[in-house]
């Protein structure tokens, strides 16, 4: 299975920006056409898999990229702990179901790199675990990003994740210019990805939905926002966002045993769920 070229990526910058000038002429908010979706994989064209067999688990940041930094901890080291221990309970809970990881160690992953290995194992479903950061330490809660483009100045979640292609060799090569710090540019992300945006939302619902039911999280919703790491995945893919690490009370809980076995308790139940509503069709 391949994953967007850099030459299709250039074509997607193209057609970016004669649909933004287009569209800011007229005042609107900007939309990927749906009837004419870019292809992703032969996957996306040819097979919507009966059964989930294969999960790719990707822990955000890593090596020189430590992510959000809280007072005790990094982002790259908790997504790693919950990131291992959820594969863990995958494979032992949901037999025939194989788990591939984008990284098992502390170690520096290109992002676009991540989904190019979901897609070379013919995962079902890619699953980014990140840790949220914000200016206001008493901002808390959960969310689960999918791959799309909301409005502009709302893409803060967005350019701060996608920093991380700065630290990459040869970023513009890989990225076809892209450019992480301008939000006018993130539509050719959701141009790229649009075969599987009603399964990554019910996905991210159901994550969602398991955090506030269950541990009475506070609920920020599930969002679209323009992430490299989703934009190429040729399966439902999402990012969630497991709490804040900027506040004190939320960064304690995710490095504590017992909020990391609720996190994963919360996404294996959301990924149990959604394996039966597809298995069921």
């Amino acid at each position: 299975m391949k994953g967007i070229t850099l030459s299709q990526t250039k074509i997607f910058c193209t057609t970016f920006l004669i649909i933004f000038f287009s569209y800011s002429a007229m005042g609107r908010s900007i939309h990927p056409v749906k009837d004419d979706p870019p292809e992703i994989s032969d996957k996306a064209k040819h097979k919507k898999p009966a059964k989930i067999t294969t999960i790719c688990l990707d822990a955000g940041h890593g090596g020189r990229d430590a992510g959000a930094r809280g007072r005790k901890s990094t982002e790259k080291q908790i997504a790693l702990e919950v990131v291992l221990k959820l594969g863990k309970k995958i494979e032992k809970e949901l037999p025939g179901v194989k788990v591939i990881y984008t990284r098992t160690e502390d170690v520096f992953i290109d992002l676009y790199a991540r989904p190019a290995l979901a897609n070379k194992h013919n995962a079902d479903l890619f699953i980014s675990v990140h840790l949220n950061s914000f200016s206001r330490q008493a901002a808390r809660g959960t969310e689960t990003l999918v791959c799309g483009f909301g409005r502009m100045d709302e893409q803060d979640v967005a350019i701060r994740e996608n920093a991380s292609i700065l630290l990459e060799e040869d970023y513009e090569e890989n990225y076809g210019g892209f450019d992480p710090s301008d939000p006018s540019s993130y539509i050719v992300f959701s141009l790229m990805k649009r075969e599987y945006r009603d399964q990554s939302i019910k996905l991210a619902s159901l994550m969602q939905d398991a955090y506030t039911k269950n541990s009475r999280r506070v609920d920020r919703g599930v969002k679209e926002q323009s992430l490299a790491v989703l934009a190429t995945a040729g399966m439902p893919a999402v990012l969630t966002e497991i709490g804040f690490i900027s506040n004190p009370s939320e960064e304690d809980y995710m490095m504590s045993a017992k909020g990391q076995s609720e996190i994963v308790q919360n996404i294996f139940n959301s990924i149990k769920n959604y394996k039966n509503s597809v298995e069921r069709k």
